[in-house]
């Protein structure tokens, strides 16, 4: 069963091991979307089954653009001129009282 992490209201963060994590671009089209998450996972595959520290720096970057392509890294998606808060416990963050609001089990789904 997939795990169920906390969302930030607007859309733009899941909270996972006690910190902000930038979603996909909702923007996106659920093909494109669903072609960048499986380049994503083969590039996961790779750095998981590298050989030698230059297969390894190749998968890396792989990921990194997988998730550049997804809208989880580089530029932000959204228009409104919010800072990216990525990697922010949600408590030293913009979201703090909506982090406050929820459920303790909700919390702790997210690591908080």
């Amino acid at each position: 069963m997939a795990k169920h992490y906390p969302q930030t209201p607007d859309g733009r963060y899941f909270v996972a091991k006690g910190r902000l994590w930038r979603r996909s671009d909702p923007a996106l089209s659920e093909q494109t979307r669903a072609r960048r998450v499986k380049q994503l996972m083969a590039a996961r595959r790779a750095v998981k089954h590298a050989e030698s520290d230059e297969q390894r720096k190749a998968a890396r970057a792989d990921v990194h653009d997988a998730k550049v392509a997804l809208g989880e890294r580089g530029a932000i998606w959204w228009t409104d001129g919010a800072p990216d808060e990525t990697r922010k416990k949600p408590e030293n963050s913009r979201y703090a009282h909506w982090w406050q609001s929820l459920a303790p089990e909700s919390r702790a789904a997210g690591g908080g």
